[in-house]
């Protein structure tokens, strides 16, 4: 029996993506929930896993635009009844025998004469190749199938790439122009254009990558908060003095308890929670002619992943206490890196909080995260000389930054919202008496 693997719905507003990177070769025998392949859409990371075990069937390249429902791949799963291959046909044990719809070739004859001279299709190319191969043809844009492999049964080998892309940067004949493995038509290997090509040029000065739709996304809606809102930045220093003590006092105790770290976070999380309180008019945004006032307290955490930066949401942060916030963090970020963020996870916020000071960043002015109307901006704690009580003393400080929709917030009420964080966090006795 076969076992269509399909693109998964992702939410109603995503109808299509890229099926970024198969984590299995054609003709692998997988296992029930095993991860299959990476999909990235204009909003997130996914994974999909297998339904069945069985042997997997490849029908669509890395690379390659999909659609939601769209077949990608097939499971044989009398393969994993029989034992990895069925018993009744000897010849399917085989992981490059072609199978019904797989549309990938036998592997080459070790005799050059005997060779099949039609290339192999991108999915094939994919199967029969190491990820060092892979990993050298998306760096040198050389493709593998235009290469001839001096490897058993003539595949080609880490050496026939790095000699394939001397000869080309130094100007030597090619077979083909170079394209990475699964971009432009699947039918033809030599067809992708130079847009949708990784490809390094003048003498390896440079390297052109295609952006993912995720980097698109990204960069899409942060010139669109730039131009949609009239952006401001405030600033103010905290002393951190107050909350490491904290930390250090009872870091142990609660690590013990709770099973987690008390970190920085949990404190700003809940310092903010308290400047939304006493300034509403942050916790609100404009939608065309009118304003939304917002009366729950879900915060967005930034998240900086391998794919770009993700701002999972950490709902009713006014009734978690320091160690549910802190678990509910290190779950979104983990679901985040790993590629299991949802859109449900991503949706809802209010405010945004980043945190650029775990890079070493000492002062910035984040963009707003549309359609909130303002972003916390934390940065690096560096011991510096202050005046306390008139004399100068060494205390752990740290840089605070608020940018703002001016049109929204005034700056007398952005002043007060940072003004009530910096009080917060220097006297976190505060939050207990909503002081």
């Amino acid at each position: 029996m076969s076992l269509e693997v399909k693109i998964p719905p992702m939410g109603e507003s995503i109808t299509s993506g890229i099926l970024a990177k198969w984590h299995v070769k054609d003709g692998d025998t997988v296992k029930k929930d095993q991860p299959l392949f990476e999909l990235e859409t204009d909003k997130i990371t996914s994974e999909g896993t297998a339904e069945s075990a069985g042997r997997i069937n490849l029908k669509v390249a890395a690379g390659t635009d999909v659609k939601i429902g769209q077949v990608v791949a097939t499971i044989d799963e009398s393969a994993a009844v029989a034992g990895g291959g069925d018993s009744g046909k000897p010849d399917s044990a085989s992981p490059a025998k072609k199978s019904d719809g797989g549309g990938v070739p036998p592997p080459r004859d070790t005799d050059p004469k005997s060779q099949d001279p039609k290339p192999k299709t991108p999915v094939a190319a994919e199967a029969a190749t190491s990820p060092a191969v892979r990993r050298l043809a998306a760096e040198t844009g050389v493709d593998p199938t235009s290469v001839e492999g001096t490897g058993k049964d003539g595949r080609v080998t880490k050496g026939d790439m790095l000699a394939a892309a001397e000869s080309k940067s130094s100007g030597g004949p090619s077979s083909r122009e170079a394209a990475v493995a699964g971009v432009g038509d699947p039918g033809k290997p030599g067809s992708a254009s130079p847009a949708t090509t990784d490809q390094k040029s003048s003498g390896d000065r440079q390297t052109r990558t295609k952006m993912t739709k995720l980097r698109q996304t990204i960069a899409g809606r942060l010139v669109q908060a730039q131009h949609q809102a009239a952006m401001l930045t405030t600033f103010n220093e905290v002393d951190m003095s107050a909350v490491m003590e904290l930390r250090k006092k009872y870091q142990d105790d609660f690590t013990k308890k709770h099973g987690v770290k008390l970190g920085f976070m949990s404190f700003f999380t809940k310092a903010v929670v308290h400047a939304l309180k006493e300034v509403p008019a942050v916790n609100a945004f404009i939608d065309g002619d009118h304003i939304v006032a917002n009366h729950y307290y879900d915060i967005s955490m930034a998240v900086s992943t391998e794919k770009g930066l993700m701002v999972p949401v950490v709902r009713n942060c006014d009734t978690l206490d320091m160690a549910g916030i802190e678990k509910a963090i290190g779950e979104a970020a983990k679901k985040a890196r790993e590629g299991r963020i949802t859109l449900d996870d991503l949706s809802g916020g209010v405010f945004t909080i980043t945190n650029g000071g775990i890079f070493g960043s000492m002062l910035s002015t984040p963009i707003l995260n549309s359609p909130q109307s303002a972003i916390l901006g934390l940065h690096a704690i560096n011991e510096r000389p202050v005046a306390v009580n008139g004399q100068v003393v060494i205390r752990p400080m740290m840089y605070l930054a608020l940018s703002y929709d001016h049109r929204l917030v005034d700056g007398k009420e952005a002043v007060t919202f940072l003004v009530k964080v910096k009080q917060a966090i220097e006297d976190p006795a505060r939050l207990l008496i909503g002081a």
